[in-house]
């Protein structure tokens, strides 16, 4: 009997110590690996669109840019880029489906530089560039992994001197073209999946921020890479060690799909299977976070995009509530 009881004792504390681990473990991870909110809070304002083809009407937006007044929709299913002013009202639309110039076969993440939109033509694999009006212009890149083609290029990003740098992502890395589509430069190896610095996993967006700062929106490995104007690793965050873990919490994403720099150089990310917006600092410290998982008033059904104007307004592509979103800075 006695040694029979011993046993269950040894067990119990067996188990107590278990528990105990666990509940340390959580603790730490909490600590070091689930920052605060320090604000500010964002106020959902509005949303616009529903599915359809009509104007104003969305099939899958999977991309934002926004240019003085006017919100730029890659409306992807369509074809097409839809424009907009800030409060939901449809000025204009171009492009179809199509492989010819100025056709689109699911455009994806889009930004704008100067007087001119850039697309990244995800199925024709080639970056599109049109003036803010609608008109052709030219296109960089074919099909292939040699230097300067693409496997379905889904972001592209514009620096002063006309140099392009894309999302290249089945060929699992980014390029860097020069202004008449030359190749200068890529990260990550062709074809090869990776979680250390400067290896990629599905790579979908690309922003440049101050002092030729690249980011990246790593997507399948869950985190934002970004480099130096010299093309040097600087940091990486999202999740513990930003090793490929996912999660729900502040800091942590699920699939990173766009990326979007406002005026103090933070940075919003479209968290796509979190269905939030989240913003960091410039070197990848956690601010806020907003939205979640619904179809109600700031609510997400996936976000796919978000871009911010100049006076701070953000707008986010809510993927499967085929619409956009606008918020504010602001509580609720």
């Amino acid at each position: 009997m006695k040694s029979g009881k011993s046993v269950v004792r040894i067990l119990k504390r067996f188990l107590a110590g278990i528990v105990l681990f666990l509940v340390a473990a959580a603790a730490l991870i909490w600590v070091f690996f689930i920052p605060s909110s320090t604000g500010p809070d964002y106020r959902f304002v509005m949303a616009w669109g529903g599915k359809g083809s009509a104007p104003g009407q969305f099939s899958d937006p999977t991309g934002l840019a926004v240019a003085g007044d006017e919100v730029f929709v890659a409306d992807s299913r369509n074809g097409r880029i839809q424009v907009f002013d800030f409060s939901g009202n449809f000025k204009r639309a171009f492009g179809r489906p199509g492989k010819g110039p100025g056709e689109m076969e699911r455009p994806m993440n889009i930004r704008i530089r100067g007087n001119e939109l850039y697309v990244a033509d995800y199925w024709n694999d080639r970056i599109q560039v049109f003036t803010l009006d609608g008109t052709f212009l030219r296109a960089f890149g074919s099909g292939g992994s040699g230097l300067g083609q693409f496997r379905a290029p889904g972001g592209v990003a514009v620096a002063e001197n006309g140099d392009l740098f894309v999302a290249d992502f089945y060929n699992q890395r980014i390029q860097r073209l020069n202004a008449d589509g030359g190749f200068l430069r890529q990260w990550g190896t062709t074809g090869k999946v990776g979680i250390g610095a400067g290896e990629f996993n599905y790579p979908t967006d690309v922003a440049l921020g101050r002092n030729g700062r690249l980011y990246v929106a790593d997507g399948y490995n869950d985190r934002v890479q970004v480099f130096d104007a010299k093309g040097r690793f600087l940091t990486k965050w999202g999740g513990p060690f930003a090793m490929n873990i996912y999660g729900p919490f502040n800091g942590w994403f699920a699939t990173v799909t766009s990326l979007s720099l406002d005026g103090d150089s933070n940075v919003f990310v479209a968290d796509f299977y979190n269905h939030r917006i989240q913003k960091f600092t410039a070197d990848g410290d956690f601010i806020t976070a907003f939205g979640g998982r619904g179809d109600g008033d700031g609510r997400f059904n996936y976000v796919t995009a978000v871009a911010v104007a100049d006076d701070g307004t953000v707008f986010a592509a809510d993927f499967g509530n085929n619409r956009i979103q606008k918020w504010i800075p602001g509580a609720p």
